[in-house]
């Protein structure tokens, strides 16, 4: 990997809903806009919960918009059409409510798969757009395809919880397996989102981070605000550890649902907020295209 940030594009993606997707979608795009990148944030969930969240609802009702088909189906329209300016120094790509149209049409036009990459990501990557993030549905089909395709990379977050590992095991089997026989899909980070428990005691959270510290091929795609190492593990298990740890992943936070209320970031609504730290990473995370111990 080279040393220096480079253009990407970043799918994020989990075939469960209710992971964090979309706030991390948003939150990422803010700080890498804060490193003075040009960014463009996609919304490829039919719902439009990004869209509406950053006060774009009337977009996303707005049947004379330019819509994704019209630009990757149609190609009677250009992603200028479509995108939006923002207030947080990023631009968006909005969510329409015809979307479902657009991915049922995916699965009948020719070359369905490559079409984002072809029409909306390779034509604005590095030119336009030093990176670009891709919110994806939390579900099998077109779209999501479409983005993994355009992207080749992915961030996956996982929230704590008995089905947590398994969601991760299900993307990997459903999603990013197959497309790896046509494509160099690169899998960036594992993303713990939403602990609020303790980890010296047997909660969902110590599972989850347990599960995935001490896999290897697992333990290098978690972020430093994430990990905890087996041995430190140990220690807190046998009553060596001194406190001293901060508390993993991205935190449960009634500042960042306050700030989607707000229609902000969250940085935009708490700046002095300490989970912006892992945002922060993320964000450098998508510049070197690895995570970095």
């Amino acid at each position: 990997m080279s040393q220096e940030p480079q253009p990407n594009a970043v799918a994020l993606n989990t075939l469960k809903g209710g992971v964090g997707k979309t706030t991390i979608s948003l939150n990422t795009a803010r700080e890498l806009a804060e490193r003075d990148h040009d960014v463009l944030l996609v919304d490829l969930d039919p719902n439009g919960h990004l869209t509406v969240g950053l006060n774009f609802r009337e977009v996303y009702l707005d049947d004379e918009h330019a819509d994704l088909g019209e630009i990757i189906i149609d190609r009677d329209a250009e992603p200028d059409d479509a995108i939006v300016s923002t207030e947080f120094g990023f631009d968006l790509f909005p969510s329409t409510a015809d979307l479902e149209d657009v991915q049922d049409r995916l699965g009948s036009v020719n070359h369905g798969t490559v079409r984002m990459r072809q029409f909306l990501v390779e034509p604005l990557l590095g030119d336009t757009y030093d990176y670009i993030i891709i919110d994806t549905p939390g579900s099998t089909g077109h779209l999501t395809d479409n983005a993994l395709v355009a992207t080749e990379s992915i961030l996956v977050p996982l929230r704590p919880g008995p089905e947590s590992l398994g969601g991760f095991e299900r993307t990997v089997e459903r999603l990013i397996k197959p497309l790896r026989e046509f494509i160099s899909l690169d899998l960036l980070a594992i993303v713990p989102t939403d602990l609020q428990r303790r980890i010296d005691q047997q909660t969902l959270d110590r599972e989850l981070i347990e599960s995935l510290v001490t896999r290897e091929h697992l333990a290098a795609k978690v972020p430093n605000f994430a990990y905890i190492s087996p041995a430190d593990l140990e220690k807190i298990d046998s009553g060596e550890w001194d406190g001293s740890l901060p508390k993993p992943g991205i935190r449960h936070s009634e500042s960042l649902s306050r700030a989607i209320g707000d229609h902000k970031p969250l940085r935009d609504y708490a700046p002095e907020d300490s989970i912006l730290s892992s945002f922060e990473e993320l964000a450098s995370i998508i510049e070197h295209g690895e995570v970095r111990r």
